[in-house]
């Protein structure tokens, strides 16, 4: 299959784009801006309801802003065989696709066989009995010369860059460690909300969103980008085989809670859907299991990923991440707490013993000032804080529009690097391992 993924094409200009049944506003995210060579009449397959309306109002929204407003014309068809309706059109060639996940592995699947390049929002598969028609659309698009992509914007973020950056410094960083379930070389942290701002408002989220057979547990979506970002910077560019280089330790998830008040002030429902009532505690208290760990080894590096989802962000705050990458030489750690005033920060510490960082740092700063020009340290009480010039820090919304452009490269030069398929087929089978382990724990002990 690999051989396959390499092989180019030639795709019809300019590049038009379809949405696919838009559940979830990141659909909408990729259209925050225009792209130069991409037609701005996309074609809508959906079925009529909110979801579809949120999303419109959203590309409507970015078309009538004032500063550097979108051109898009939105062309929807809302008929119940939607998804035979766009793969018999043709209307477009590539297929974004960001929404209810339990269909979403089905629609990648007939979407590249239908000869139609796919960019399809995180999890691409979220149980693990789906894995192999993940592994089947991989194998279909490239045999049909098309490119399947997800959306993986937190490489995009600065200061993950930077410490992918800090430590490809052997001079600096030395090697990674190998670490211990206990104490792993990588951690990954992240914690989200259910309330939250997007674009400018507080976002109404559908209620399939709490259902985790439709939207999936937090151990199989959010985690991918954590999963995805420890392979991006442990193993950078590198092949990646899951029957060989993966193996799990362990796993674990739990619930967030919200209550009738909080769940209706975010999707604006009164009452809880019957799908969600398996989980609904005293008629008034909803369990989403949103939140999950995995840890496990990936060439033998010990790695830690944990996803939390809290209701709201406390004041001033957001999304926050903590990450670390521990060398033989120095640490390379990411906070994003009230101490950095809910901004993310990169520190570079040294291990114990190591009396050369300073030194080591004005060797490797340079190296790494050519590919980000304008960063620079300041002096902490444990090692360094690398500054970051303003015109770094994009915020997240403008990921998708850089994972867009990304995408784009990619079409016009006819192919992925060679490393993508198969490190996305990892990450995949290390979510849905992972919750397959927790399933059958829950079974062998009697617990949810």
């Amino acid at each position: 299959m690999l051989s396959l993924c390499l092989m180019a094409y030639h795709l019809p200009e300019p590049i038009r784009l379809i949405t696919l049944d838009p559940g979830h506003f990141h659909a909408a995210l990729v259209q925050k801006s225009d792209y130069p060579n991409v037609d701005k009449t996309v074609r809508v397959y959906a079925p009529a309801g909110p979801d579809l309306q949120q999303h419109l109002d959203r590309i409507k929204g970015y078309n009538s802003r004032a500063e550097n407003p979108t051109h898009w014309d939105e062309q929807v068809y809302t008929g119940p065989d939607f998804l035979e309706k766009m793969l018999a059109e043709k209307a477009g060639n590539v297929v974004v696709m960001a929404g209810n996940n339990r269909l979403k592995t089905d629609y990648i699947l007939k979407s590249v066989a239908g000869g139609f390049n796919v960019l399809a929002d995180k999890p691409m598969v979220i149980q693990a009995a789906a894995f192999d028609k993940l592994k089947e659309a991989f194998a279909t698009a490239a045999a049909k010369k098309v490119l399947l992509y997800d959306i993986m914007t937190e490489r995009y973020e600065i200061t993950t860059q930077l410490q992918r950056a800090f430590s490809r410094q052997p001079g600096l960083f030395g090697t990674l460690v190998k670490g211990t379930p206990d104490n792993p070389a990588v951690v990954k942290e992240s914690v989200h909300h259910f309330y939250k701002n997007v674009s400018g408002s507080i976002l109404t989220r559908p209620a399939w969103f709490m259902d985790v057979d439709q939207q999936g547990e937090g151990i199989v979506d959010v985690t991918t980008h954590l999963v995805d970002l420890v392979q991006w910077a442990c193993f950078p560019e590198q092949i990646l085989d899951y029957k060989r280089d993966v193996r799990l330790t362990s796993a674990r998830h739990w619930p967030t809670t919200m209550n009738r008040n909080q769940f209706k002030a975010i999707t604006k429902l009164s009452t809880f859907p019957d799908y969600l009532k398996k989980e609904v505690v005293g008629d008034s208290v909803l369990r989403v299991f949103s939140n999950g760990e995995i840890n496990y080894q990936l060439r033998g590096i010990n790695a830690r990923v944990a996803v939390t989802w809290a209701y709201k962000a406390p004041e001033g705050g957001g999304d926050t991440h903590y990450s670390i990458m521990r060398g033989t030489k120095a640490n390379l750690v990411i906070k994003q707490g009230a101490e950095q005033r809910y901004k993310p920060v990169l520190y570079i510490e040294p291990i114990v013993g190591n009396t050369k960082l300073d030194s080591d740092l004005q060797a490797a700063l340079p190296v790494v000032q050519r590919e980000f020009p304008g960063i620079d340290l300041s002096k902490t009480p444990t090692g360094w804080q690398v500054t970051v010039p303003e015109k770094y820090n994009e915020g997240h919304e403008a990921h998708f529009g850089r994972v867009m452009e990304k995408y784009l490269d990619y079409l016009n030069a006819g192919k992925l690097p060679a490393w993508e398929v198969p490190n996305m087929l990892a990450k995949y089978y290390t979510t849905t391992q992972a919750l397959s382990m927790v399933k059958e724990r829950n079974r062998a002990t009697g617990r949810r």
